[in-house]
């Protein structure tokens, strides 16, 4: 089976304050199937945001190469590179980010709207979705009348909504507490298993890293495969 995601000999190099030169990245290489989960974990400031965000085409190497289903990252323009995220990928944070003017619903329909589905079609996808993360009940409900856990299940959802082939999560549980974190990460799980989604988290739960496919650590630049959990430093 070929690859889905694939990065090659990827550097990012940052001026820092001082003018001088901070290399982040160092050469990384790293390749995601369908339907992998895989974990990415490292000390803070390792650069495991910074590579997340080369991954999802948010940010550019200062050299090597991405795909993503055959599509050349350098090759994209601006707008392709929008399309490209809007219609292949799907971004959960650490803080959910919704728009607090905006129900749930229609912090979910707001993907698809922007890329021209019809607001009938949105609003049908959007509450399928809502209901597989457990919503089912609070989709008229703002962010500020949700739980903690509950608004990042409406961000996973809303991460979801376009059936993305990759999703990346960037330390999506740091803020929920052990019951509502385990719920979120069986989300994810499911989304591998059941969907075939491809899965990369970054993230400092030791738990949720154990149960990923492949455990890959960023340190001085480089990534490594983890043998286990308890490898990690």
């Amino acid at each position: 089976m070929n690859a889905l995601l694939v990065a090659k000999a990827i550097r990012r190099v940052f001026a820092g304050g001082d003018g001088q030169l901070l290399e982040i990245l160092r050469g990384v290489d790293v390749e995601v199937r369908r339907g992998e989960f895989v974990a990415i974990v490292g000390a803070s400031g390792a650069g495991k945001s910074t590579f997340l965000h080369l991954l999802g085409a948010l940010d550019s190497p200062t050299t090597g190469d991405i795909w993503l289903d055959g599509s050349r990252y350098a090759d994209l323009d601006a707008r392709g590179a929008a399309e490209l995220r809007n219609r292949k990928l799907g971004f959960v944070f650490q803080f959910h980010h919704l728009l607090r003017e905006f129900s749930a619903l229609e912090n979910v329909m707001m993907p698809l709207l922007i890329g021209g589905a019809a607001p009938r079609a949105a609003r049908s996808r959007a509450e399928e979705v809502l209901a597989e993360v457990g919503l089912a009940g609070r989709m008229s409900h703002r962010p500020a009348e949700l739980s903690g856990g509950e608004q990042q299940r409406c961000a996973v959802a809303r991460a979801l909504v376009h059936d993305p082939s990759v999703v990346l999560a960037d330390e999506p549980s740091g803020n929920l507490d052990h019951a509502n974190a385990e719920r979120l990460h069986e989300i994810f799980f499911r989304l591998a298993r059941e969907y075939e989604t491809a899965v990369v988290v970054v993230t400092h739960n030791r738990q949720l890293a154990g149960r990923a496919d492949r455990v890959l650590l960023l340190e001085d630049g480089r990534l490594t495969t983890v043998s286990s959990v308890e490898a990690i430093p």
